[in-house]
């Protein structure tokens, strides 16, 4: 039996099913860990939501930014843009029976027994894992409601950017979806910054990469996967902390980590590298 963790997939079937072969992945013994981003950019959306929700309890996700904007587009909401590449999902004869799926995936997991949590963008160093869970709880109670449009409209936006416990409704749920799905650069006090996209080194005083903060999560005695980075390239973090999005869809890998021996796997991508990083 085996841990898997893989970053973002993005629409790379081929790699994703590749990487599997390369550690000879079982369903019926192994569990596969997803950093979210399942969709959007690469060529194979919809095989990818497909293989996924045919592999059942043997697949523990979280969603990721580009997995709620597709949410979005099917709720009307937002607009379908050519380079995310998802309009054979929304053509497709089992869309319908797909995305609803896919909104009733979580946003946070927590193995208590592995001392393992995964977000895609990580988890708010403002946040102990109680709060976090409570967070991503609610984040789903509304994803997976009849109400979900009235969240997606409402989730796009900056502020409120430090958590509060006084925080309620709307905009309480945009900073856990922010702080979850879109974070990188924090401000010493943990405060969100959502505007800066340099790779570490290169941002502006006196941001820092979320998991360059204290964290009340890792002083718990928890690891944090995440993905959602992927100009890290999967580098730089400290310990307990695992960046798994290697830029597959851009042309760079897919990474697997196998938790129980800390073992890294990859797959190139099939196509040709990309300088531009998502959104």
């Amino acid at each position: 039996m085996s841990t898997l963790l893989i970053g973002d997939v993005h629409g790379c079937y081929e790699e994703l099913r590749s990487l599997l072969a390369q550690v000879d992945f079982d369903p019926a013994k192994d569990t596969l860990w997803l950093t979210g981003d399942l969709v959007a950019r690469g060529p194979d959306s919809v095989e990818v939501l497909r293989y996924v929700q045919s592999l059942g309890d043997s697949v523990r996700m979280v969603l990721g930014n580009h997995d709620l904007h597709l949410l979005a587009v099917y709720a009307g909401i937002s607009r379908n843009k050519p380079k995310d590449k998802i309009t054979p999902l929304l053509d497709a004869p089992d869309a319908d029976s797909l995305i609803n799926w896919l909104r009733r995936q979580p946003v946070l997991q927590v193995d208590n027994e592995l001392k393992l949590v995964m977000a895609h963008a990580g988890i708010s160093p403002q946040w102990d894992i109680e709060t976090a869970q409570l967070c991503a709880r609610e984040v789903e109670a509304v994803l997976s409601s009849d109400s979900y449009p009235l969240f997606l409209n409402a989730m796009y936006g900056d502020m409120p950017n430090s958590w509060v416990d006084g925080l309620t409704g709307l905009q309480r749920l945009r900073f856990s979806t922010n702080a979850l799905t879109r974070m990188r650069y924090c401000f010493p006090g943990g405060e969100l910054d959502m505007i800066c996209k340099d790779a570490p080194g290169e941002a502006p005083s006196p941001l820092k990469p979320w998991f360059n903060l204290p964290s009340k999560v890792l002083d718990e005695g928890y690891s944090i996967a995440f993905g959602h980075w992927a100009s890290l390239e999967g580098k730089g973090t400290p310990p307990q902390v695992y960046a798994l999005d290697t830029g597959c869809c851009w042309g760079g890998d897919l990474t697997l980590l196998r938790w129980e021996d800390k073992q890294y796997f990859t797959q190139p991508s099939l196509r040709p590298k990309s300088i531009e990083e998502s959104a």
